[in-house]
């Protein structure tokens, strides 16, 4: 007996004159960061300079960190220091989504934190409503939206799924109700959740907490790599290419690139998500699909895209592929790749065929961190000086300020509800090293792409690494 073939798969249906035609001017630069408003980069560093606290790292975490730490004693001198510039890498390519979830969804919640889950849930909605209040407060416009999120079954076995995953605070939809919200012929079934889920301009949140942190005194450097970092017993001491740093305490906050303690150097990896912008809807493209209002929308595959609209109506389509380079390797020819552009075009044609001959104005990709618990840790090292924060898994834009919060108390030697978290206690499995982890990604990213032409049931591979202790997704 035949299997029916998925809905998404890795073989291209759509005419390659049609996805050519579509891609063809496409521009490599993310979409949310090819914006005038773009803010200058503030100076290098270079010299000798002394600090209370020292982050690393200007990404979402880095500057949620040095907010916080400002807010809470204004007194604190704080510096941030940035490689390249602020937000530019995944904190300035993602999806906007942000999620009130600290655990990558409750069944990874219960898989690794069963524990910790009542706290961790109050933890989150906390977390979610301080995020909204701290833009408000700030004065920081990044287009945020409360708009909920749907999760879509474009396979018989997620309908199911969908049903008794709804829950409170969710509503199940089948194929007819959901054509209500939106249409696709690929369509089968949706659940809908109204809180702990909202959207962003994913860069205007990055220049905005940078002004923010500026504001209160922060001194930010910009392109200024560190290098190496080092105990002086009642400092650290970094290095950077134009001189040293030396601080009471300092943040790691650099995520997926190679950590400056070699004890974390395999315990994320970096894995390259890719990303299509169309050019705005007319009304009339919007009344085909009927999707009015401002929710994200996801399928329920293991290997999942993830969409939504921007505020010119433009949809955002990335997902599915999750790419890593052998060695680890970090480059930005990586942002581009022709074949996962055309599979992802293919996809949303086949999702939207309504909007005919739509064109795609930007394709872009970068690099999320990837845990082997799904979701982030924290730690100290180096006496209780250095506090640090990995492995957010492509569900960061949230969860980075609540790290913020789990390192400065760290730092201070606090007894918290944070401290006390499994996640800021215990460290993720480690991912194994090269040679090995290559030929094993390739080998589960297989297996998952069975498993979702298999109703979702895992192979042999998966469970197998499931008892392990590891956990996959795309």
């Amino acid at each position: 007996m035949q299997t029916a073939r998925a809905a998404y798969d890795h073989d291209i249906r759509t005419d390659e004159r049609r996805i050519r035609a579509a891609l063809a001017d496409a521009s490599p630069t993310p979409f949310w960061l090819d914006d005038p408003g773009r803010p200058a980069a503030q100076p290098a560093h270079t010299g000798r300079t002394e600090t209370d606290l020292l982050i690393i790292g200007g990404g979402y975490c880095g500057l949620w960190t040095a907010l916080q730490a400002k807010e809470a004693d204004p007194a604190r001198d704080v510096v941030l220091v940035e490689g390249a510039e602020v937000g530019w890498a995944a904190s300035g390519r993602n999806g906007g989504f942000v999620e009130a979830s600290l655990t990558h969804g409750p069944e990874n919640g219960h898989r690794y934190f069963a524990g910790d889950l009542d706290v961790l849930d109050a933890l989150a909605e906390e977390n979610f409503r301080d995020f909204h209040a701290s833009l408000l407060r700030h004065g920081i416009d990044a287009e945020y939206q409360q708009g909920g999120g749907l999760a879509v079954a474009t396979e018989p076995h997620q309908v199911a799924q969908l049903r008794a995953a709804a829950g409170p605070g969710g509503t199940f939809h089948d194929r007819d109700e959901l054509a209500t919200l939106v249409r696709s012929p690929l369509y089968r079934a949706g659940l809908f959740r109204q809180d702990g889920i909202a959207l962003v301009h994913p860069a205007k949140l990055a220049w905005g907490l940078k002004a923010a942190c500026l504001r209160l005194g922060v001194r930010i450097f910009e392109h200024t790599a560190v290098s190496r970092i080092t105990d002086e017993g009642t400092a650290v001491r970094a290095r950077t290419f134009g001189g040293t740093i030396r601080a009471r305490q300092a943040v790691l906050a650099t995520n997926g690139f190679p950590s400056l303690l070699k004890r974390n150097r395999l315990l994320t990896l970096p894995v390259y998500d890719y990303v299509l912008m169309t050019e705005p809807l007319t009304a009339a493209q919007l009344d085909e699909i009927g999707w009015r209002e401002p929710f994200g929308i996801s399928d329920s595959s293991r290997q999942f895209h993830y969409y939504r609209k921007s505020a010119d109506n433009r949809i955002l389509w990335g997902g599915y592929d999750a790419v890593y380079h052998r060695g680890g390797a970090i480059s930005p020819e990586y942002d581009q790749r022709p074949e996962t552009f055309a599979r992802l075009a293919d996809h949303f044609l086949r999702t939207f065929p309504q909007l005919g001959d739509i064109r795609f104005t930007h394709a872009w990709g970068g690099m999320i961190d990837m845990s082997t618990q799904l979701a982030a840790f924290q730690g100290v090292a180096m006496g209780g000086k250095v506090a640090y924060s990995s492995g957010f898994t492509g569900l960061g834009v949230a969860a980075t300020r609540f790290a913020g919060t789990v390192m400065l108390d760290l730092l201070a030697g606090a007894d918290t509800a944070r401290t006390r978290l499994r996640m800021a206690r215990k460290r993720p499995l480690p991912i194994p090293p090269e040679p090995f982890v290559y030929p094993a990604v390739q080998m589960v990213r297989h297996a998952i792409a069975r498993a979702d032409r298999n109703g979702g049931r895992d192979g042999l591979l998966l469970k197998a690494a499931n008892l392990v202790g590891y956990s996959f997704d795309s």
